[in-house]
């Protein structure tokens, strides 16, 4: 019996949209995390992006449980002398509310040359709408 590792030909993508609104956004990672390296998938080699595209609509709308909206930091830095800036979900929510969704699921990603292929499969909206009818995404409920 030998041990079977998926190439880059029996791979079949698909599109899955993910409403996150009224959703945690933990939990919303994870499933698209896992979407995303193809962990739902049997064919699933660690080595070999497997996954498929998701689409996540509503990001503006998804909650953090607990007082996290005013505690939590996220933090950036430009790489300048007193680059340093820090934000809370409040504000980025404000800026930038498809950067809330980028962060958690991509911390739930590898940090390598696959995880930065993996994340390009990752599409984010503010609003209900997006532009990829054209691939016939399917829906998936939490």
């Amino acid at each position: 019996m030998k041990t079977f590792s998926a190439k880059s030909t029996d791979i079949k993508r698909e599109w899955f949209v993910i409403d996150a609104e009224n959703q945690i956004l933990g939990d919303l990672a994870v499933k698209a995390a896992s979407i995303l390296r193809g962990k739902n998938k049997p064919i699933f080699t660690p080595h070999v992006d497997t996954g498929d595209f998701v689409i996540v609509i509503n990001a503006d709308k998804v909650k953090l449980s607990g007082r996290k909206e005013q505690q939590k930091i996220y933090h950036r830095y430009s790489g300048y002398v007193g680059g340093h800036h820090e934000d809370t979900p409040a504000t980025l929510r404000e800026k930038a509310p498809e950067r809330l969704v980028e962060f958690a699921v991509k911390g739930m990603i590898p940090r390598n040359r696959l995880g930065r292929q993996i994340i390009k499969k990752l599409k984010i909206y503010a609003g209900s709408e997006h532009n990829h009818e054209a691939q016939n995404p399917s829906e998936i409920q939490l």
